[in-house]
């Protein structure tokens, strides 16, 4: 079987180094807005997920015999971060797309 050489033609040549840094600068920045969106949306959560779950200790007999303060710090830290990864996770594949679709323009 004769073997082809493939080298030549592949993309993996034809890409430059500065492609290779532009492309892998896009996506540090696309990772960046991910982490920071995701950070906001767990603050949000942490508070909205925090009052409710405190005020339904103080005024519900239920809660106050069966919510201990680690059953309490679960609920709250289990919010934060379905909100964090939920948010950070649409965040890169929104921005990841946007950037597929229009490339970034050379300066």
């Amino acid at each position: 079987m004769a073997k082809r050489n493939v080298a030549g033609n592949s993309s993996f040549e034809r890409t430059t180094l500065a492609s290779i840094d532009q492309k892998l600068a896009l996506a540090k920045r696309c990772s960046h807005e991910g982490v920071m969106a995701g950070a906001k949306a767990a603050v949000v959560a942490t508070i909205a997920s925090a009052i409710p779950t405190l005020a339904s200790v103080k005024m519900l007999p239920w809660a106050k015999a069966n919510l201990n303060h680690s059953a309490q710090a679960l609920i709250i830290s289990t919010a934060a971060g379905a909100a964090y990864f939920i948010v950070a996770d649409k965040t890169v594949l929104a921005t990841a797309r946007k950037n597929s679709f229009n490339p970034p323009s050379n300066p």
